[in-house]
């Protein structure tokens, strides 16, 4: 085991490093023997820190902590009056006069902007700050009009998008919404909501079909402007009525996609394969985060952008659940955990580290993004031979529990769908009425029995009940014989007995 410490392994890697003639020697580090004692410890840390986050020890000796010791020892002041911002550059221009490659020297800036990063988040000044992109290129070429009152309906359907995701809804938004009106401007030459023909939706339909389009992507696209024409309704906009009544294409009524048994089988042997044995000592905490990551996707139900936003404090693991904050529709609920799950859970927690948040999932001391799951999900049913999407697994949750016989309408609230509806879907992959009403009726068909090329109808056998009902019959016309003497009466009674008991602990069988 390496047991160097973190100033040790910087003054090695000065020691046999490459010198450079390039900087006067007042710009040159000195000696790391001066150095503040409160530097050396703060090294420690980011050794620390960095092995949390799942570096290498190779980058860790060669990369990180040499960058982070060069801009220690340019100053030899306390840590505390370091400046990330202007006084990391000095360090920089040293390691670029050693004339190295690019991509080298690409590498020791993604150093220094990770150290920067630990030291902002040791003095609690990280922040995770979200700012409008750049809408330039969706609004160039459009009416001033459509770009000022699209704009105000953003502002609108904004309330409802999720804070961590605003750019990325931003950024869709005015992708969806200009795609049509783009074609309308440059193709029919409108410039005013006068100019708008409901021939030239017609249109736009035709020329998307033209290009292969399927015809969700067309019905999105003539929903999305209907939804706009009606905020401008709203507005005082004179809309005319035939636009708001253009008929939608056909779209194929398709099932959900999900894992069969074996499928599931394959994927959840090969992520709980990877987290006990990972192929690499720093892929082991990754290792835990897929498998997390796949129990909550698949037992739980979740869909990708509320497990990239789970915090510590939604976790329940005494009590078996968790709580979804600010789901789709800005709804909160709670999602119950398996027992495999919690397990998982704590596995994972337990070689978390720390971050900059109180997010559940960190990569690399970053909160998770959901293409970053998404990949990493993808890539474990690669691995497994089975095509596999983080979507899929929330589709096979639903759908196996249906198969175990849970309602509908707890499943409803596990999904955490506003209707019914949108959890019905689920029940036409498995609905036990229809499936009892066919083999029902199949076992009808078989017993039609195909002789020398002809149908030939079989008498159905006399089921219990009905053979029940006629001995009883017959024994209570004997009763009714005004003659019985008193001990044929008591046998006949004694028979009705017999009778009544074995067809009540003999249930009937039909053939």
């Amino acid at each position: 085991m390496n047991t160097l410490t973190a100033a040790q392994r910087y003054d090695r890697s000065l020691r046999y490093g490459k010198r450079t003639r390039a900087l006067p020697a007042e710009r040159k580090p000195q000696p790391t023997t001066t150095w503040p004692s409160e530097n050396v410890r703060l090294l420690e840390e980011y050794y620390t820190w960095l092995v949390s986050s799942g570096a290498s020890d190779r980058l860790i000796g060669m990369l990180y902590l040499p960058m982070a010791g060069h801009v220690l020892g340019f100053y030899l002041q306390p840590h505390a009056t370091l400046n990330p911002a202007t006084d990391f550059q000095p360090a920089l221009d040293y390691v670029l006069a050693k004339n190295t490659s690019a991509a080298w020297n690409h590498l020791r800036r993604n150093a220094l902007t990770k150290f920067g990063q630990f030291l902002r988040q040791r003095r609690g000044q990280h922040a995770v700050t979200f700012s409008d992109p750049d809408l330039a290129r969706y609004q160039a070429g459009l009416p001033a009009w459509l770009v000022e009152q699209l704009t105000r309906f953003q502002h609108l359907r904004q309330a409802g998008w999720r804070p961590a995701r605003r750019g990325q809804s931003i950024l869709n938004f005015w992708s969806h919404h200009t795609r049509l009106w783009r074609w309308l401007v440059e193709q029919r030459g409108v410039h005013e909501l006068a100019d708008l023909k409901r021939q030239y939706l017609l249109d736009y339909m035709d020329h998307r079909l033209a290009l292969h389009v399927a015809p969700q992507g067309i019905n999105s696209d003539v929903r999305t402007l209907h939804g706009f024409l009606l905020f401008l309704q709203d507005q005082g906009g004179v809309v005319p009525q035939a636009l708001l009544h253009v008929r939608c294409l056909k779209e194929p009524d398709r099932l959900p996609r999900f894992l069969t048994d074996e499928q599931i089988a394959k994927v959840r042997a090969d992520l709980d394969g990877r987290a006990a044995a990972p192929p690499l000592r720093v892929a082991g905490r990754d290792t835990l985060l897929d498998r997390a990551a796949f129990y909550l996707l698949w037992q739980g139900g979740l869909r990708l952008g509320e497990v990239e936003e789970l915090r510590l404090a939604d976790l329940d693991l005494p009590a078996r659940k968790l709580v979804v904050r600010q789901g789709k529709g800005r709804k909160d609920r709670a999602v119950f955990l398996a027992d495999s799950a919690i397990s998982a859970l704590k596995a994972y927690l337990a070689a978390r580290g720390s971050g900059p948040s109180d997010h559940v999932f960190l990569y690399r001391a970053e909160p998770v993004t959901k293409d970053l799951i998404h990949c990493r999900i993808k890539y474990a049913g690669e691995r497994a031979g089975v095509k596999v999407t983080a979507h899929m697994l929330r589709h096979t949750f639903a759908t196996q529990l249906l198969n175990a016989g849970c309602p509908v309408t707890s499943l409803q609230k596990l999904l955490g769908h506003e209707r019914l509806n949108s959890t019905q879907i689920y029940a036409r992959v498995h609905d036990r009425t229809v499936a009892e009403d066919y083999f029902t009726a199949m076992a009808q068909v078989e017993q039609r029995v195909m002789v020398g090329g002809a149908m030939v109808e079989v008498a159905p056998a006399l089921d219990a009940t009905a053979a029940t009902r006629t001995t009883l019959l017959k024994l209570a016309g004997e009763l009714a014989q005004p003659r019985l003497v008193k001990a044929a009466r008591l046998e006949l009674v004694e028979q009705l007995r017999r009778v009544v008991q074995q067809e009540i602990t003999t249930p009937a069988t039909a053939e």
